[in-house]
């Protein structure tokens, strides 16, 4: 063998060795995907009736999802995705907004579910799809209680307040659009008061409370309000609205679906529910709607499609969800007591005759919107306030009745109530008590046996957020003559109050039982 064939023959061989020693990589076996066992409720699932559920996917192993998983999530049908949570081997999605009639697919598009294992892939497209129950046929008018019945069965009730009816209020210092991110929680939170839950209705229903009123102020909701920063008198910046660039009618479908969620936390209880259109009226700036005719036929379109919305939302609920038109709406000078009262002079006719045809034409417009949007809606009890929501009460003044005497129904009795609003001072109850039994006979001669429909006082309260004695003595007595006269009366606040609220507990537990006593 030749030198050359012996160098050759080596390295051939050396080559072999190598080759054989590191064999060549194989690739890993891929771990199949998570895979769907069940769903809770059924695939399919139809007749559903509430405006919300919850979907949980159950998977064959512990499973987790991105942030960008969780944002995969989606549902069709003009619904929402409320919350997508993923524990051990589930996954929650809460969807929102649902509506009567309809169809709809929650989709978990590919990639949207990953399990632990090492070369695992994500799942595949998974669909669920259920609807929800056909509206009830348009009810019978004989067949709905009326006004007067209703208001007589709802008995006692109290006011969720500084919750839904939260707001900026001062248009040259729009705080909350400017310093938070807008959603429901952060407004319903704004004013000091936790999220509201069931459980909390659940405690004023056991309690032995009739209704719970919901004020809810729409117009950071409706529409487009950009704000924009302004320097005010201080030299400081401040988020100022200017109210001719709100453009839009559209109430945010997430802020409906909170709306609703929180009246069907009512609705479940039994109880009666008082729906409002409410901090879009009164003394602040951001306030809109003004009692005058010229005031009522700028916003009028806006007016009506904003109760249009609404009653399309809830028009297939039941008689114990009543809507009340507008909180306290007041003229252009923020009249309190009755119409032009903070005029210069104390009184001018030509502007109190304005805010009363005003306040007529929205509560015309109220009804017939309402109305008009059909099923429960053609009967539905309504409710129609007086010039700021004033009750007539008082002697010091010739015009304090006007709230009352130039107030007209937008339709005949049978389906409309007229709410008032009354405060008083609870330390000076041995003063007041006369002027608390002549409210409530001005109440029956000029609205009962005036307009022959009944009153609801849609607020009421002693001016004193503690359990005081003077409070006690002061409820107990004013709920006597509220029950005597066959007037429902929903306290402001108050009983429940605060951290209490998300316990729940009660704050003013003696208060409570004294605005009870006259019911139980």
């Amino acid at each position: 063998m030749t030198l050359k064939s012996s160098v050759i023959k080596g390295l051939a061989l050396l080559l072999a060795v190598f080759s054989c020693g590191k064999p060549a990589e194989e690739t890993p076996v891929q771990n199949a995907a998570p895979a769907l066992v069940s769903t809770d409720p059924a695939n399919g699932t139809s007749d559903w009736t509430a405006s919300s559920i919850t979907v949980v996917f159950s998977f064959d192993q512990n499973i987790f999802c991105t942030p960008e998983g969780l944002k995969m999530v989606t549902v069709d049908g003009n619904a929402f995705i409320d919350k997508v949570v993923s524990a051990g081997a589930d996954l929650k999605v809460d969807v929102g907004g649902l509506s009567r009639g309809k169809s709809y697919t929650v989709t978990l598009p590919a990639g949207t579910v990953r399990g632990y294992k090492e070369n695992q892939k994500a799942s595949e497209p998974i669909t669920f799809r259920f609807s929800t129950k056909e509206p009830d046929p348009a009810p019978d008018p004989g067949s709905w209680e009326d006004a007067a019945s209703a208001v007589r069965n709802m008995g006692t009730g109290w006011n969720l307040g500084n919750t839904l009816d939260t707001n900026s209020g001062d248009a040259d210092n729009m705080w909350i659009e400017a310093y938070t991110d807008r959603t429901p929680t952060a407004y319903e939170t704004s004013w000091g008061q936790p999220v509201t839950t069931r459980q909390l209705i659940h405690m004023f229903k056991e309690a032995g409370f009739g209704a719970i009123r919901v004020p809810v102020t729409w117009y950071p909701h409706m529409g487009t309000v950009t704000v924009t920063m302004k320097t005010g008198a201080d030299g400081k910046e401040y988020p100022h609205w200017d109210k001719s660039t709100w453009t839009g009618y559209d109430v945010d479908p997430v802020w409906m679906a909170r709306v609703r969620e929180i009246v069907d936390y009512v609705m479940a209880e039994g109880m009666y529910c008082i729906l409002n259109v409410h901090h879009d009226t009164g003394a602040e700036s951001a306030a809109w709607l003004v009692a005058g005719e010229q005031d009522y036929a700028a916003v009028r379109e806006r007016y009506e499609a904003l109760w249009r919305q609404i009653a399309t939302t809830f028009k297939d609920y039941g008689p114990r969800l009543l809507f009340e038109s507008y909180n306290e709406m007041l003229d252009p000078y923020d009249s309190w007591c009755f119409a032009s009262f903070a005029t210069p002079d104390r009184y001018d006719a030509e502007v109190a005759r304005s805010a009363y045809a005003g306040i007529n034409s929205y509560a015309d417009s109220f009804v017939r919107t309402v109305r008009a949007t059909g099923g429960g809606n053609a009967v539905r009890n309504l409710i129609v306030n007086t010039y700021g929501a004033c009750s007539g009460d008082g002697t010091w003044n010739t015009h304090l009745k006007e709230p009352l005497t130039e107030f007209k129904l937008p339709e005949n009795p049978g389906h409309i109530a007229v709410q008032v609003h009354s405060y008083w001072e609870a330390d000076k109850f041995a003063e007041q008590q006369a002027d608390i039994d002549r409210l409530f006979r001005n109440l029956d001669e000029h609205i009962v046996r005036r307009l022959g429909v009944p009153v609801i006082i849609g607020e009421w309260g002693g001016g004193l957020g503690e359990d005081t004695d003077a409070n006690v003595r002061f409820a107990g007595y004013f709920s006597e003559k509220a029950k005597a006269a066959g007037v429902a009366a929903l306290y402001w606040m108050g009983l429940s109050d605060g951290d209490d609220r998300a316990v729940p507990r009660w704050t003013m537990p003696r208060t409570k039982d004294a605005i009870l006593k006259p019911y139980l």
